[in-house]
């Protein structure tokens, strides 16, 4: 009988529905569940396997027996996760307020589970951009190393929360029915537009979102003299990033080597054949949790180059489900 226990989950929006359906879909050993969220959201009632609960208000007595606590992200984490950890909980945090700390695992099971092993209470869920990306990468890092990557994004709207959802199915609406658009959550129309600009800008001309695929790549893989530059683009889309991810191996590979180690590697669906219009698509991925390849090619512009298309639910793999997958991978380590 799989050991039970107590679980926290931080966060109602898009990201926290999607903690409570897969730890559903996973049979997760819940003993007992709290469901915290901001005042505003307080006595309102969620559903887990059949049963309704309320939630609750979030505050630092909420963990009191709690040996799980999942945060779906955003202030509650900064605010709330030291606390939840004094209390005796091992957090792991989907916000970005703990991933380049060097006293923080930055996980994704099938790339870097080892670092689960040395958590000192918080482990750090990657962005969503970031994970599909090293899901990719890892392979072929193992097969032949990787010198540079470039990587373009088109990254759906629920990655910015439940709001933005919200805000392109009423400016879609808005367009076709030829009335004036006005825009709250980003900072242009999103409906049938594309934005080059995701979280803000830096210094160096990259907006944050960029710069967090960089160093978080680099965390995970353990190479911090690995070469990356990232365009994230937001596009009309729900649910479902995809990216066009351009790699330099320092080994040769063939497509063909490539195909094969894709069809080996975990997590990964190889979805390729142009011939029969086979790649990828968020319509199709969307309620998946695996990451789904195609459009393999060797790129023209540079020796030992591959170009492919990568594809994944932002909100299951993209954070949910990889969050539920290092909760599995601590009780398999008996570390929970």
């Amino acid at each position: 009988m799989k050991k039970k226990i107590n679980v926290a989950v931080v966060g109602t929006g898009a990201v926290g529905q999607a903690l409570l359906q897969v730890l559903a879909e996973r049979d997760f050993p819940v003993a007992g569940l709290k469901v915290l969220a901001t005042k505003r959201s307080a006595g309102k009632k969620v559903e887990f396997k059949g049963e309704e609960y309320t939630i609750e208000e979030t505050a630092p007595d909420s963990f009191s027996g709690v040996h799980l606590a999942l945060f779906a992200g955003g202030e509650a984490s900064r605010l709330f996760a030291p606390a939840a950890v004094k209390e005796g909980a091992v957090v792991i945090d989907n916000s970005s307020s703990f991933r380049l700390d060097p006293q923080v695992p930055l996980v994704v099971p099938e790339v870097n589970p080892e670092d689960v092993k040395w958590h000192k209470g918080i482990i750090a869920n990657p962005n969503c951009s970031t994970i599909q990306l090293v899901v990719a990468l890892k392979p072929l890092y193992d097969a032949a190393g990787i010198e540079r990557v470039i990587i373009s994004t088109y990254q759906a709207v629920s990655g910015a929360g439940q709001e933005a959802v919200e805000e392109l199915k009423l400016q879609s609406r808005e367009v076709l029915e030829g009335r004036p658009v006005t825009a709250a959550v980003f900072p242009w129309p999103i409906a049938f537009n594309c934005l080059p600009h995701i979280d803000v800008f830096q210094p160096n001309g990259y907006t944050r979102e960029e710069m967090k695929m960089v160093h978080e790549t680099r965390k995970i893989m353990k190479d911090e003299n690995l070469k990356i530059s990232a365009t994230a683009v937001r596009v009309p889309v729900f649910v479902g990033h995809c990216e066009a991810v351009h790699v330099e191996t320092r080994e040769e590979l063939s497509v063909e080597e490539v195909r094969e180690i894709f069809r080996r590697a975990p997590g990964v669906v190889l979805m390729d054949d142009p011939e029969k219009k086979l790649y990828p698509l968020p319509i199709q991925v969307a309620g998946k949790d695996e990451v789904y390849i195609g459009r393999l090619r060797k790129d023209l512009a540079v020796d030992r180059g591959l170009s492919m298309w990568v594809v994944a639910d932002n909100l299951r793999k993209g954070a949910a489900t990889n969050a539920v997958q290092i909760a599995e991978l601590l009780l398999k380590e008996s570390l929970l």
